[in-house]
Parts: structure tokens; C-alpha cells; sequence
């Protein structure tokens, strides 16, 4: 047993209640009792003590679009490389990267990502992954990852077209692999999906032997008109809207997740309406790869699903929660904008998305609810209440204010110590690795 205590406890429930100078007992993986520091002290006799030092006490961050393959990225200079386009970003850094890692590099990605996810907060990873360099065991891969670092996750294999009909099948067996793998899993800690890249990248025959090999219905997870090509591929060659093309193929539906949806007219986010399908909205990527700004506002309105992700640009799901209140602002040209959209994703409907997979509830502190709680060093200068918190955090709070991590009802990271690996060896590791793969590439 664990009592969380000594701080604001922010449980993100229905009446966003705030709790001063809360307590929450851990039992098992299960937040059991929340109440006042000194009557929970008296009333459970815990193990250990987590001393919150009069920070926020917090659940855990969902993200709902990530890509832990990007993880080697990160300064990488590739020779000749000056893409005008989006086309020229996927074919000349992520589809040459992915070609290019070996399994140990897909391991190391997973270590460190995970590790940052950690870090910054993040109990709840939706992965999305791609490493056609190395297809087979690849999910399982990251999927030991999370297991030794404790991290909760789903996982898809982003089946695709670009490097050939036999790519295509590995990439679909991974899935189905993974997804019998993550049925039998009683720990309720990781799911399996049907990953797809994107409609361009998808033939209908391919489409179609997805649909023939799913092996039960856990959902797609899907980039939907990131780009314009995406659009204009689908308009050439089938002759209908991408989101019309999913509503055919029957992938739509209340466990797919639509990426993006950068570029999508009414009609769409009706289909994504009238279907429950989950969208995700990723600002940081949207707006370093210049392919445009998202009708997330319009989607609002429609009632759509829409959670907040970061498609691997960071792990920091408060620094996505930032981009996206700025963005919308600047795209809409209305300073109003955006403060009841954005912290309703991250804090609302990143949890409807979890719970849609995940058996007991996430992204909230209540008895009952899966213990995965961060604590957040923050000493606010004004006062806070349920009524300004979502400001507090948009502009006091970042993953950096986070100094402890519990997921599951274990202790992950303490004082901002990572209890659970050898961090040090992780990343040393992942440099040799990443350097190899670097002189692949440009090799």
C-alpha cells in the first residue's frame, strides 16, 4: 500500500475537483481512497509515504499518437536532404530511416522513449510504429520495453504498400501477432491494433486483406489527410473522400484512431461522428512538417472524438497542450479560441480514447481508477482553483515539473530518479546504436 499525500490533488473527474492538501491510497494497481493528508496517514497503514513537498498530485498523461521509431532521429543531418514538401519528408528521413533499423535499434527506441514518457509524465502510450528493415518481432520488441519499464501501451504496426506486396504481409502478421499476443495479456498493460500508414500508401486489395486477417475488432489506427497528397491521391484514383474510403473498407468505427484529419470536409467529420471514430490531433507535427492546420474547432462542434498526440515530435504532452492553444489561436485569428478545446483533449478525451481499450478507468484520479499518478513540482504565485487550473498548467506546468512517476501502483520514478532501469546504460547503448544506424543512411 502507497499513500500519495501533501499536495493539490487535480483528479480530472467529472466536477474537475480539486483537493487541498489531498491524500490518494494505492492498493495493488487501484487508487482505493482519497482524502486528507493527516486522516489518510491515520486511516491506512501504508508502506511508503509519497511526500508531494505541496506540488500537484496529477493522473498520468494519455498520448494517443506517438512514434517511438522517430526515437534515432533526433539530430541526425541526412546528406542531400532539403525537402519542399511532405512527400519529400516521408521518402527522404522516415521511410529511409525505417528501412534501415535492425530490431536491437527498434529495442533502444522503445528504452528510450518510454524512458522520456516517463520523464515527462506519460503513463499511456498509443504506439504506432514502422521499421521495415526488420518487420518480424518487431512489435514484440517494444512491447518488452514497456514491460520492463512499466509503462501502459497499445501498439499497431503501420501496414503499408511503399515497399512491396511482401513487406505489406509481414507488416500485417506482425499486427495479428501482436494483437493474439496482447488478447491473452490479463495484466491489462498492453493492447494490440491494426496499424495502416495512410490511404496513399494503401491499395484496396490491401485494405481488404487487413479486413480478411484482423483478428477481432481492437481497432485501427490510421494517418487520415495529413497531407494534400493524401487527399488528392484518394480523390484521383478512387474517386471519393479518404474518410468516405475508410467508411467503405468498414474501418471506421469507436476503437480507430484517425490521425490528423488535417485536411477533411464536413461530410468527413460527420462519417467520424455518425461511426464514434476517435480522431487525434498532433500540432507540433502538423506545423513542422507545413502540411496545415487541423478543423479541430469545427470538429468540436461536430462532437467528434478528439483527443491530443504528438506523432513523436516530443513526449511532453503539456508542451502539445501549449502548441495547440497557440496554433489555433493564430490559425483562427481570435484570441478566444481554443481554451475550452485543448485541455478538453488532453484531459477528457485522451481518457474517453484509453478507456475504449483499457479495462478500468484512466487519466483520472478516483477510487477505482488504475493507479497511474504523476506529482508535479508547482508552487502557484496566483491562486488556484477548479476554475483556473487548465490556465495554471497551460502556462506554470511542463514535463519538466514532473519529479515522480507511478503507473499501474508501482513507483517508476521518484524524486526524479528512474527507479525501474539503468538509464545510464540505456542511453549509452542507444548512442552506438543510433550512430551505426546514422552511417547506414548516409552511407
Amino acid at each position: 500500500m502507497i499513500l500519495v499525500g501533501n499536495g493539490k490533488i487535480i483528479t480530472r473527474d467529472d466536477n474537475n475537483s480539486i483537493i487541498e492538501d489531498g491524500c490518494l491510497c494505492i492498493e495493488g494497481n487501484i487508487i482505493v481512497d482519497i482524502g486528507f493528508t493527516e486522516e489518510m496517514k491515520k486511516k491506512h497503514a501504508a508502506e511508503e509515504f509519497l511526500d508531494a513537498d505541496k506540488g500537484l498530485i496529477m493522473p498520468g498523461s494519455i498520448n494517443p499518437h506517438h512514434h517511438i521509431y522517430s526515437a534515432f532521429a533526433r539530430g541526425l543531418s541526412i546528406n542531400n536532404y532539403s525537402p519542399e514538401n511532405f512527400s519529400d519528408i516521408l521518402e527522404g528521413m522516415w521511410w529511409r530511416i525505417d528501412r534501415l533499423l535492425f530490431l536491437e535499434d527498434t529495442r533502444y527506441s522503445a528504452y528510450a522513449t518510454y524512458i522520456d514518457c516517463i520523464k515527462n509524465g506519460v503513463t499511456t502510450v498509443f504506439d504506432h510504429h514502422a521499421s521495415y528493415g526488420s518487420v518480424e518481432g518487431s512489435l514484440f520488441e517494444i512491447s518488452q520495453g514497456a514491460k520492463e519499464l512499466g509503462v501502459r501501451t497499445c501498439l499497431c504496426y503501420e501496414v503499408s504498400d511503399r515497399d512491396g506486396e511482401g513487406k505489406m504481409r509481414d507488416a500485417v502478421k506482425e499486427n495479428v501477432n501482436f494483437m493474439h499476443y496482447a488478447k491473452r495479456d490479463s495484466s491489462d498493460m498492453q493492447k494490440g491494433m491494426m496499424g495502416l500508414h495512410a490511404s496513399f500508401t494503401l491499395s484496396d486489395k490491401t485494405l481488404e486483406y487487413c479486413a480478411e486477417n484482423i483478428p477481432y475488432q481492437g481497432g485501427y489506427h490510421i494517418h487520415v489527410a495529413e497531407g494534400m497528397e493524401d487527399v488528392q491521391h484518394c480523390l484521383k484514383n478512387f474517386d471519393k473522400p479518404i474518410v468516405k474510403r475508410l467508411f467503405d473498407f468498414n474501418i471506421l468505427g469507436e476503437k480507430t484512431l484517425a490521425i490528423h484529419c488535417t485536411h477533411i470536409n464536413s461530410g468527413e467529420m460527420e462519417l467520424l461522428k455518425d461511426t464514434n471514430t476517435m480522431a487525434v490531433h498532433n500540432p507540433e507535427s502538423n506545423m513542422g512538417n507545413a502540411v496545415g492546420c487541423p478543423p479541430v474547432l469545427e470538429l468540436f462542434k461536430k462532437g467528434v472524438v478528439l483527443g491530443l498526440g504528438t506523432d513523436g515530435y516530443t513526449s511532453d504532452m503539456f508542451e502539445s497542450m501549449k502548441v495547440a492553444n497557440v496554433l489555433h489561436k493564430h490559425n483562427s485569428g481570435n484570441p478566444n479560441a481554443a481554451w475550452e478545446e485543448v485541455p478538453s483533449m488532453l484531459f477528457k478525451n485522451n481518457r474517453i480514447i484509453a478507456e475504449r481499450f483499457f479495462e478500468k478507468p484512466l487519466g483520472v484520479i478516483e477510487k477505482g481508477a488504475y493507479a497511474d499518478v504523476i506529482i508535479a513540482e508547482y508552487d502557484p504565485l496566483t491562486p488556484l482553483n477548479s476554475n483556473n487550473i487548465n490556465s495554471h498548467i497551460l502556462f506554470g506546468v511542463g514535463g519538466g515539473s514532473v519529479k515522480s512517476t507511478i503507473i499501474n501502483g508501482k513507483i517508476l520514478m521518484k524524486n526524479r530518479e528512474i527507479l525501474v532501469v539503468d538509464t545510464e546504460r540505456i542511453m549509452a547503448r542507444s548512442r552506438e546504436l543510433s550512430e551505426k544506424l546514422w552511417r547506414r543512411i548516409n552511407g
